[in-house]
């Protein structure tokens, strides 16, 4: 039986699939296991491509943020992007959709991750080194005046460059 997570996963990846269709672009689902992508998008002559990995999640938490791996701090290209999706609090609520640049991704995690690696834990200690990451849309809490931002261009949520 699948978890609430994997389907709040395959939601996410059927309506960034579903709203691309809706724009006029070619998208499918990429079989299961390729890695790092979720959705395969081309415009409708063919002659750009690119891949999505759509991460999703409802708005509980403090944070507002998505989890990430040590391994998307690599992905630096310009073809793949990452969409983050937030569905909100109750099933009415109207789905948000972050579209961010791998690049930027991999700039944010790993940053934010060393800032958090740099500042001790309870009691003092150190804090442990491992594999898990959280993209926050707002970074202000992490460095103080926010450095990396998202933020809203038109109707599309888009990562400002210059990060740091």
């Amino acid at each position: 039986m699948p978890s609430h997570t994997a389907l709040l996963g395959a939601a996410g990846e059927y309506y960034v699939m579903s709203e691309l269709l809706r724009r006029g672009y070619v998208a499918a689902l990429a079989p299961q296991g390729v890695p790092n992508t979720d959705i395969v998008v081309s415009d409708i002559q063919g002659s750009r491509l690119c891949s999505i990995q759509v991460k999703s999640r409802r708005d509980i938490g403090s944070d507002r943020g998505w989890h990430m791996k040590a391994k998307h701090e690599s992905i630096r290209s310009e073809r793949p992007f990452y969409c983050f999706v937030n569905f909100g609090k109750t099933l009415v609520d109207q789905p948000i959709v972050h579209v961010v640049p791998s690049g930027i991704v991999a700039d944010a995690i790993s940053l934010s991750h060393a800032k958090w690696l740099s500042i001790p834990g309870k009691s003092g200690r150190p804090h442990k080194n491992g594999d898990m990451r959280r993209l926050l849309p707002d970074y202000a809490r992490v460095f103080g005046k926010a450095k990396i931002r998202i933020r809203r261009a038109g109707s599309t949520l888009i990562a400002t460059p210059g990060i740091c």
